[in-house]
């Protein structure tokens, strides 16, 4: 009799598990494939038509689905090139956090190479992406706030580097001019209070170098120009740690 009515109570609880909640999870499954494909088509657009003429019925339509179907997962393009821009940054960012772990305990400035021949190869492997992130900007569309901690990834860990750098060896800090006292002041509050005003201004203008250098191989400014591209971009990314004070050990 006991036995019977452990059984029932088991049988009780396992059809609670696979009623309302493990349709809810089901749902849940099946939002997100349907965000992937969205996501997925999108991007085949941007590589082929550009973000400028990304447009959700195009989207839609390609994936078979109504426009008002599509419009309950994004509400508006903007809201999907929100959600593909902070793709991109997280996917940069995961390569640029993969390779500095990768070079876990090495001297600050390899490292810091490290970080930047990541940042080079993802874009190169993900050019329409980059060309979201760091290309021209869309017409009508202004990023949201949302995008700012996904877009400050490799910007944290090259903070990271010159701030080890600067606990462990030092840095060669270089004098900020007297009329750029008070920018650099108020940007090292803003991004590096523990760092010298020195150092953070030299980063900031080193992380726009950084994806200058990667934007001019991608979108073809290089062309007929530098031909040895990966040594070329070694040397220019040593020479950025040498202007944010980094100093080698050899």
């Amino acid at each position: 009799m006991s036995s019977n009515s452990g059984a029932t109570g088991a049988t009780s609880g396992a059809g609670a598990t696979s009623g309302p909640s493990a349709t809810k999870g089901a749902r849940a499954r099946a939002r997100e494939e349907v965000t992937v494909a969205i996501k997925d088509e999108a991007r085949r657009q941007l590589a082929a038509d550009g973000a400028a003429k990304l447009s959700l019925r195009a989207v839609a339509r390609e994936l078979g689905m109504v426009s008002s179907a599509l419009y309950r997962y994004f509400p508006s393009r903007d809201d999907l090139l929100t959600a593909l821009i902070i793709d991109a940054y997280d996917s940069l960012g995961a390569a640029a956090e993969a390779a500095h772990a990768g070079a876990a305990g090495e001297e600050p400035v390899r490292r810091w190479t490290v970080v930047c021949e990541a940042v080079r190869s993802w874009a190169l492997a993900h050019p329409h992406e980059y060309a979201l992130i760091y290309g021209s900007p869309v017409p009508g569309y202004s990023a949201p706030a949302s995008t700012v901690e996904a877009a400050a990834r490799v910007g944290r860990l090259l903070i990271d580097i010159v701030r080890d750098a600067h606990r462990g060896r030092g840095i060669a800090l270089r004098p900020l001019p007297g009329e750029l006292r008070t920018e650099g002041e108020r940007i090292a509050a803003d991004l590096a209070p523990d760092l010298p005003p020195e150092a953070v201004t030299a980063l900031v203008a080193a992380w726009a170098q950084l994806f200058g250098l990667v934007g001019f191989e991608v979108f073809g400014q290089f062309n007929r120009v530098v031909e040895d591209r990966p040594a070329f971009f070694a040397h220019a990314v040593r020479q950025l740690a040498d202007g944010v004070g980094v100093l080698r050990l050899s």
